[in-house]
C-alpha cells in the first residue's frame, strides 16, 4: 500500500511587516515609508469594500462584497435549528493568470515581476 503524506497544517504567512520589509529591499524606501505605503494600500481596499465597492486589482483578482439571506442553520453540538442573521460577506476571485501561475505555469514576459 503507497503511503500518503498529508501537507502540514502551518502554512507560510506573508505579513504586512514582510510586505513593508520587501519595499524597503526592492525600492530603496525607508522602513517608515514602506509600512506607511503597505498600511495606506490596505486601508484603501478596506474603505472602498466598507462602502460595498468592488476592488479589481488586475492580474490578480476581484474582491466583491456580497449579501448572504437569511437561512435556517443548526447548532453541530447540540442539534438545534437557529436562524442565521442576513450578512455582507467578503468574497475575492482570483484572475485567470494568478490561477495560472499558481498551477505552475510560465507567465509570459513583463508579468508579475
Amino acid at each position: 500500500m503507497e503511503r500518503v503524506i498529508l501537507p502540514t497544517l502551518e502554512t507560510p504567512t506573508l505579513t504586512k511587516a514582510e510586505l513593508a520589509e520587501l519595499l524597503f529591499e526592492r525600492l530603496g524606501l525607508n522602513k517608515r515609508e514602506s509600512k506607511d505605503m503597505v498600511e495606506a494600500y490596505f486601508d484603501f481596499i478596506h474603505e472602498a469594500l466598507v462602502r460595498g465597492e468592488d476592488v479589481k486589482l488586475s492580474g490578480f483578482g476581484n474582491f466583491q462584497v456580497r449579501r448572504k439571506a437569511p437561512r435556517p442553520g443548526r447548532n453541530p453540538r447540540t442539534g438545534e435549528a437557529i436562524p442565521i442573521r442576513a450578512r455582507n460577506v467578503v468574497t475575492f476571485h482570483a484572475s485567470h493568470k494568478l490561477k495560472a501561475i499558481v498551477q505552475g505555469e510560465t507567465p509570459p514576459p513583463g508579468e508579475f515581476e
